[in-house]
């Protein structure tokens, strides 16, 4: 208290002086509409824009939330796409339509990826996503710009990943343009190890007309990847007489990789069952 009337007493002539000013603006805001608007208006731009930093931390501390809500809601809408696609597959086959015909092939799971490598030969990821939330292995692994891998293990809470970028892979690819009589140029997708941005495509027939700026997705003849789902752009073409190298630029960044939905083929078995028989 003592310190509080010495600070008083030390500057009271400035304190007077502060107080007259502050008598002197409410005196005059408050008699001359003119000085009154421009000080509301200066008020208002203040508050403004304590408000909007303020909402601006506030959405930013509730990104994670509106990740989580999005990608859920992603999720729903693919499944809902995967179910129209199977309908309109089954009245293509069918004259006779029966819903005991509607079939739901893939089934979108939503994660987040909790370790990602890109920078070795053979390399892994790990995502949020297990057994309990039926994920298994040799599922497909994308995000909403492309491909991102396979997984390879799985525990109840947790799967490994096999990145695209692992040079044990090989993916079934094919050209998005068709040729001119509607046909698709097929080949095989690896990592050279040596861009974690440029894979490899090869095994594209010499005849296939591929220009810088061709897309390449997936081809749908595996049991894992569905078909269409993107992949890269054509980066250089260089056609040899032993073997063809087409490099392909990703269209994911995968050094910057968080949310990503794993796909599970309902018809994998089945497929794998048929194949395993006509080859035995």
């Amino acid at each position: 208290m003592q310190q509080l009337i010495y600070f008083i007493q030390k500057y009271k002539y400035v304190l007077y002086f502060l107080l007259l000013q502050f008598i002197s603006l409410f005196l005059i805001i408050n008699n001359h509409s003119y000085h009154r608007s421009k000080f509301i208006s200066s008020a208002n731009n203040i508050t403004g824009g304590i408000y909007e930093k303020r909402k601006s931390v506030s959405d930013y501390l509730d990104l994670n939330i509106q990740n989580k809500s999005l990608a859920e809601e992603n999720v729903k809408l693919k499944n809902e796409i995967a179910i129209l696609r199977s309908r309109l597959d089954s009245t293509k086959q069918y004259t006779i339509i029966d819903t005991s015909l509607y079939h739901q092939q893939y089934k979108y799971i939503d994660g987040i990826i909790t370790k990602n490598e890109y920078h070795k030969s053979y390399n892994y990821l790990t995502i949020n996503r297990g057994k309990k939330d039926g994920v298994s292995s040799e599922m497909a692994v994308v995000n909403h710009t492309g491909i991102v891998g396979v997984t390879d293990a799985v525990s109840n809470s947790y799967a490994r990943v096999r990145s695209i970028l692992n040079r044990s892979n090989e993916i079934n690819v094919r050209l998005k343009k068709s040729n001119a009589s509607g046909n698709y140029y097929y080949g095989s997708l690896s990592w050279d190890t040596k861009s974690y941005q440029i894979v490899q495509l090869s095994d594209i027939p010499r005849q296939a007309t591929i220009s810088i700026g061709d897309t390449i997705v997936t081809s749908g003849r595996s049991a894992i990847f569905p078909e269409g789902i993107l992949v890269g752009t054509v980066n250089n073409v260089d056609f040899r007489e032993s073997s063809n190298s087409i490099a392909i630029k990703l269209f994911n960044d995968m050094s910057s990789l968080r949310n990503v939905y794993i796909i599970n083929n309902f018809d994998k078995k089945e497929i794998r069952d048929l194949e395993q028989g006509i080859n035995e």
